[in-house]
């Protein structure tokens, strides 16, 4: 039995405060090629996760919110934002699913904030993230102006 309480999550939001990235994975698949991808990711609010979608391979996501608050988005092509929801347990909203071929993202907004991911596999790195062309790629200058773009566009800013 793979369990998640309170124990595991504070200690990934510990190496999440620790790591340059700001969020660390947990992964509960035993190999890549598992047909199912399961993990756990911590995040601190900072972190950016550059938009991507997942396609040839065509992929779902789900995220299921545990502790803290994100907010979750999708685009179309050109980058506009065609949906979002702040997922916050607290509040009762739980979960969103993301149909493969839609770009997303997802925004930490609070503290040790843990989100359960599911998403079909196999894993493979050479496909399986196809990341947004208007946006910036991870560790490059602008990420934080982008992700309060969003966040004042989604009036959370």
């Amino acid at each position: 039995m793979i369990k998640i309480d309170q124990s595991l999550i504070a200690d990934l939001a510990e190496s999440a405060r620790n790591s340059d990235r700001k969020r660390i994975n947990f992964n509960f698949h035993k190999v890549p090629g598992d047909p199912l991808q399961r993990l756990l990711n911590v995040m601190q609010p900072g972190t950016y996760l550059q938009p991507h979608k997942h396609q040839n391979p065509d992929k779902r996501e789900v995220f299921i919110a545990l502790t803290g608050k994100f907010l979750a988005l999708e685009f179309d092509e050109q980058g506009k934002i065609t949906d979002s929801i702040i997922l916050d347990p607290a509040k009762g909203a739980y979960a969103a699913e993301v149909p493969a071929r839609n770009y997303h993202t997802i925004i930490c907004l609070e503290p040790n904030s843990a989100i359960y991911e599911l998403k079909d596999g196999p894993y493979d790195p050479n496909d399986d993230k196809h990341f947004a062309p208007w946006a910036p790629k991870e560790g490059t200058e602008g990420c934080d102006e982008f992700m309060n773009k969003i966040l004042y566009l989604c009036s959370l800013l």
